[in-house]
């Protein structure tokens, strides 16, 4: 186990989902890449990631991938069209993507599952600890998720995920915690977890969301984690036994998340974060209120 002290600087987003929900409009375009209002939502992540003091980001895809790579490279022609016609505006949206961070690309090959994807980030990571995000699960950035759990990792060592309580009736799409209060009142100690539990078998309505700060000591778990549902292998698995034997990487903790979250990878929740994000735009969201307003109106 790394001490908790040990200052975290990398993230690792695994992208190498096919995007199936959402075809046929991810048949050639990545679904990280479909806009949330006017930046793809992979950018959302990157940005996320960069807020909370995390410089280096790694990002695991797979084969039709490289529109990400391009989106967050330089694009020379582009810039120079806009610098020519005095653009400045615009010039400084496409550069900012490019200036987020130091980014790198593994590919992952055969989709494995979660926990694989994670487990092809080990020779970047090396024997520091990490953190997670996935691209489905857009934060807010008024609700530091993230950095708080990158400050429980420093408090108390181990690995940190992020939960949410959901309605029983939906645990069986998630993760689920079996967890106990510790003296800070967003923060428990987790026991143990299940992967997407019958509402019978549950051990609550805790569910894991797409975060979390990892103790390197998780990719020796992996290696050893045999494959679970679907022939993959499980993250949850890994933290499971992480969190069964201390010895193995420390504890688990939890920050159970009371703030804003935008699931983008179902359709319907999808455009419920456009428009909910759309609304709070200073630049876009009174005329589009307002519009949204007579459209409800309308159709009531």
């Amino acid at each position: 186990m790394t001490s908790p002290r040990t200052r975290i600087t990398k993230a690792v987003i695994p992208a190498a989902g096919l995007g199936t929900r959402f075809l046929p409009a991810t048949k050639a375009t990545p679904k990280e890449m479909l806009p949330v209002v006017d930046k793809p939502a992979i950018q959302y992540v990157v940005e996320e990631a960069v807020a909370a003091g995390l410089s280096d980001v790694l990002m695991v895809t797979g084969r039709n991938k490289r529109p990400l790579e391009d989106h967050f490279d330089r694009n020379y022609e582009l810039e120079q069209v806009l610098r020519d016609k005095g653009d400045d505006g615009k010039l400084a949206r496409v550069q900012e993507s490019s200036d987020l961070a130091t980014m790198h690309y593994v590919r992952q090959g055969d989709p494995r599952g979660l926990g694989h994807a994670v487990l092809c980030a080990a020779p970047h990571v090396g024997d520091q600890p990490f953190a997670v995000l996935l691209g489905d699960d857009l934060i807010d950035p008024r609700d530091p998720l993230l950095a708080r759990m990158l400050q429980v990792r420093e408090e108390r060592g181990g690995s940190v995920i992020a939960l949410l309580e959901v309605d029983p009736s939906s645990i069986h799409l998630y993760g689920a915690a079996a967890a106990s209060p510790t003296s800070d009142g967003d923060v428990v100690r987790v026991s143990d977890l299940v992967e997407k539990p019958s509402a019978e078998r549950a051990p609550s309505n805790l569910a894991i969301i797409g975060r979390y700060v990892l103790d390197p000591a998780v990719f020796d778990v992996l290696r050893r984690t045999q494959p679970g549902r679907g022939g993959e292998i499980q993250l949850t698995d890994a933290l499971q036994a992480l969190s069964a034997d201390e010895s193995l990487g420390g504890p688990v903790h939890g920050v159970v998340f009371g703030g804003r979250r935008y699931d983008t990878g179902d359709r319907g929740d999808y455009l419920r974060a456009i428009v909910r994000l759309a609304c709070e735009r200073e630049d876009l969201g009174p005329e589009f209120r307002e519009w949204l307003r007579g459209y409800v109106t309308e159709e009531m």
